[in-house]
């Protein structure tokens, strides 16, 4: 009864809070009730957890399943939902469209609902259907300013994405086609029944399907090189759509890429499913890795460092294995943590200089105070430095990559990580402690989108951040700091329960 209500209450409340926005035609009612389905979302969600250690558990006529992994992802969402949600109060603000804004939160709740809606999904072609619909309702948050620019990356994102999702439909499609030589014409497509038909499935189709599954969720996760959506989208939308298009979105993707891994270990494949993940992981950092030293973009930037951790992601479930999984699962939490706090100070940093460009925002500290030394400290985490979570989760995976078949990845992995660790502390580097140019932007107001924002002209101090888009930034900081220094044992116990139900493939 329990685990009713709380699925319940995660799925209702940010669905009610839509339909409610989009009929009530108030900002200030609308932010308030889109926050108040996102507290709701979060605390059933942290009563979820300890709940889903007993599972799986099926709800619904087995439409819903509750399992440790599901409920980590969930953990993931709900708290980037909740997150944005607060900072996106005072970042809307400023934008200067309270006439639009219902609409805004009316889709940003729609968002939260369908981005948690995911990990439910037991029936393998409901879950593709839950993935879609989140493509559909966050095109157009990314194009909520309705500029060019907006417009033509909310374009390219539901193109390539839509192309990618295709694929994995097909995929989708054989998957019941050689489930069916095994269990009948009609079946119920089930992650469960897939695994059990799994062993006895065509080599063949297996393999192709898996394929087919791969490049298409792994279009939406931004793996490489099918992550050329990634960078416009994130740079265009609102810096809230941002932090959850980057935190919560593309987790909802990777889990469907973690659950056909563990089909194809049953399938017994052999080494080519999870080779081509861990690939997939590296051509994400190789990627990243050129695109993070040359940007010129702040949110661009932010962007890349989404791929480099997908890659990092791919690399921990396909390397597999109970440090993998945890290692995967605890970089997943981290990551989410990390880039809202990165996107919160992009996107405050965009409304305070008034420019999108690297070499306009200068002196951070001088200008911003307390809230500029945090986003530093955030800078450094992201990179994977100590004494941070993400520095933690990136050992356990390279761990991993040493007891697994695909080991020459480790070394791959630790030398583009390097690079990437010294391109972006760079860029960071010259915002904080370079001097402004001459004329520079973000000097004065600017014309454009980009002139909104509290900017005031000179070198002098700005206008103070709102409250509210200083405290998510806290409330993301404070627990990436804690999981980096303290590893609790319950989450251990969580973490060794995800990867028993998730197989131990890939390892030794």
């Amino acid at each position: 009864m329990a685990i009713a209500w709380c699925i319940a209450l995660i799925l209702l409340a940010p669905l009610a809070a839509a339909l409610i926005c989009a009929v009530v035609r108030h900002a200030r009612a609308a932010e308030f009730l889109n926050l108040a389905a996102a507290l709701l979302a979060f605390a059933a969600t942290l009563r979820l957890l300890p709940l889903s250690l007993g599972g799986p558990l099926y709800l619904l006529s087995n439409y819903i399943v509750v399992d440790p992994i599901g409920a980590w992802v969930l953990l993931c969402v709900a708290s980037v939902y909740l997150l944005g949600s607060i900072y996106a109060i005072g970042y809307m603000r400023n934008v200067g469209e309270d006439a639009r804004l219902h609409r805004f939160y009316a889709l940003y709740a729609g968002f939260g609902f369908t981005t948690l809606a995911c990990p439910f999904m037991n029936n393998v072609g409901v879950y593709w259907i839950a993935i879609e619909l989140t493509t559909l309702v966050s095109t157009f948050l990314v194009c909520f300013e309705l500029d060019g620019e907006s417009i033509e990356a909310a374009w390219k994102y539901i193109v390539v994405v839509s192309a990618g999702i295709s694929l994995a439909l097909l995929g989708t499609v054989l998957y019941y086609w050689g489930g069916s030589l095994v269990l009948g014409q009609t079946y119920d497509m089930t992650w469960q029944a897939l695994r059990e038909a799994a062993p006895h499935l065509d080599r063949s189709i297996a393999t192709a399907s898996f394929l087919l599954v791969t490049i298409g969720f792994g279009t939406k996760v931004g793996l490489a090189p099918m992550h050329t959506w990634l960078p416009d989208a994130h740079s265009e939308g609102p810096a809230p759509v941002s932090v959850m298009l980057s935190g919560a979105l593309l987790n909802t993707a990777m889990i469907g890429i973690a659950r056909y891994l563990q089909i194809s270990d049953a399938a017994r494949l052999g080494p080519i499913p999870r080779t081509v993940v861990v690939a997939l992981g590296v051509a994400s950092l190789f990627i990243a890795a050129l695109f993070i030293v040359r940007q010129t973009n702040i949110k661009r930037l932010m962007a890349y460092s989404s791929i480099e951790h997908m890659g990092v992601l791919a690399l921990g479930f396909g390397f597999g294995g109970p440090l993998g999984i945890a290692g995967a699962l605890y970089h997943m939490l981290n990551h989410s943590l990390n880039k809202s706090l990165m996107f919160f100070g992009a996107g405050n940093a965009v409304q305070s200089w008034g420019s999108l460009e690297i070499k306009s925002i200068r002196e951070v500290p001088k200008r911003w105070g307390a809230p500029g030394w945090l986003w530093l400290a955030g800078a450094v985490a992201i990179t994977g430095a100590p004494p941070f979570g993400l520095f933690l989760s990136e050992i356990v995976i390279l761990r991993a990559g040493l007891a697994s078949i695909n080991g020459w990845a480790v070394f791959a992995m630790a030398v583009l990580l390097i690079v990437i660790f010294a391109g972006f502390l760079n860029h960071f580097r010259a915002m904080y402690f370079g001097r402004p140019a001459p004329g520079a932007a973000g000097t004065g107001p600017a014309p454009g989108r980009e002139s909104r924002g509290p900017h005031t002209a000179g070198g002098g101090p700005l206008a103070p951040l709102r409250l509210w888009c200083v405290v998510p930034m806290w409330l993301a900081f404070i627990p990436l700091l804690v999981l980096g220094l303290w590893w609790p044992d319950a989450i251990l116990r969580f973490f060794a329960t995800a990867a028993a139900s998730l197989g131990m493939g890939g390892g030794t």
